[in-house]
């Protein structure tokens, strides 16, 4: 499987960014159909495992199925989670710096309320707003109508991996340097969401940037996770990636991983009808797609097909789950398969490479901005008697 660590250490930030953003569009696309089923209900509909790009669950029904969700998932549609995620890339390329809530506030919103564009679930072209989830459109009821301090906005959203699934290119930007990326993203990420929601999208961004350190392996991945995370995110990142050191294929680790996680996921055992207590602020908690995203990794052994198809056929929010997963192994250097990229890119009618083009442009202009900044605050403290410059 790839990568090893001397693949790893080859791949070049253009690479590990095209591979992350590409990497995580195909994730997304692939676990769009069979989100919120079961593995056994996934191996019943269709006939074994998912192997690659399947249409709809319900067929030529799609649209009238399921009323509270009427979107084309399957056929390489990507979601709601490659639309923010490019959504991001743009709010980075107009600010051309570091991100706050209030770069949310101020572009990412806006974007998302009056830029139309093609929405591949809807088969049409309107305001992303349009297809985006309710703990997203919270976004717009918060910062757009209530005007709600970006920094405190997430707090009474509901808790989940909204946030989270589309900070990679917080970690991108922050390539090799995860604990920057963990601030940055909390920072981000406080406008949309609190508690273990917020803390999951940090700690997602600080393990795609650890992914884009040269020599990257699954398990200094998941090491620079557990040195940053906190309360339940950390137990529950600890627990499954005990019990997927155990297993070198996904089939035997569905069943295993899901138990790992049960205890701290408050949706409960049936994905579709939530506990009471589902979603709530905890310091106990954690969501389920991030801790299982990196034990589908370390299962993998970072290769991307493996990891993705493991997280696809997991069933319940595996969209998501495969959207981290391919986007931590993408940013490894781990070859997304170009059967699948070019027809989600058709399907979707997206161009995958387009964002990250733009995002590695950013990406090194911000680098070198705060390369002379560095220099700058060093030679600060070198003058007051601390220490000297670095070369």
């Amino acid at each position: 499987m790839t990568p090893k660590g001397e693949e790893s250490a080859g791949a070049s930030l253009d690479e590990r960014i095209t591979g992350a953003l590409v990497g995580a569009a195909v994730g997304d696309a692939l676990g769009g159909p069979v989100e919120g089923y079961s593995p056994d209900q996934i191996l019943e509909r269709h006939g074994g495992r998912v192997h690659g790009i399947v249409g709809p669950w319900n067929g030529d029904a799609w649209r009238t199925a399921r009323p509270l969700a009427p979107y084309h998932k399957g056929d390489g549609h990507v979601t709601d989670d490659t639309l923010m995620t490019h959504a991001l890339v743009r709010v980075y390329d107009r600010v051309r710096d570091h991100l706050d809530a209030y770069a949310i506030a101020d572009h990412l919103v806006p974007d998302l309320m009056t830029n139309p564009r093609w929405i591949p679930e809807l088969e049409t072209e309107t305001i992303p707003l349009q297809r985006v989830f309710l703990a997203e459109k919270w976004l717009a009821a918060r910062l757009h109508y209530g005007h709600v301090d970006p920094r405190e906005a997430g707090t009474g959203n509901i808790v989940n991996c909204g946030a989270a699934m589309y900070m990679a290119p917080v970690g991108l930007v922050n390539a090799a340097n995860p604990r920057a990326a963990y601030a940055e993203a909390l920072d981000v990420a406080g406008a949309h969401q609190s508690s273990y929601g917020r803390e999951a999208a940090g700690v997602f961004a600080a393990a795609v940037a650890a992914a884009a350190t040269p020599g990257a392996t699954p398990d200094s991945v998941v090491t620079a996770c557990l040195s940053l995370a906190k309360d339940g995110t950390r137990t529950a990142i600890e627990a499954v990636c005990e019990v997927a050191a155990h297993h070198t294929d996904f089939e035997s680790a569905l069943t295993p991983l899901r138990e790992a996680v049960t205890p701290y996921d408050t949706v409960g055992p049936d994905y579709r009808a939530p506990s009471l207590g589902a979603r709530r602020p905890s310091r106990l908690h954690a969501i389920e797609e991030l801790p299982v995203a990196l034990g589908m990794l370390l299962v993998a052994d970072g290769d991307y097909r493996h990891a993705v198809l493991g997280s696809v056929n997991y069933g319940r929010d595996c969209d998501s789950i495969a959207t981290m997963a391919g986007a931590i192994a993408g940013a490894m250097g781990s070859a997304v398969p170009e059967e699948w990229s070019k027809r989600v890119a058709e399907a979707s009618r997206l161009d995958l490479w387009e964002p990250p083009r733009t995002l590695t442009a950013v990406t090194r202009e911000i680098f070198t901005r705060d390369t002379g900044l560095r220099r700058a605050h060093e030679e600060s403290i070198a003058r007051l008697g601390g220490a000297g410059c670095s070369a």
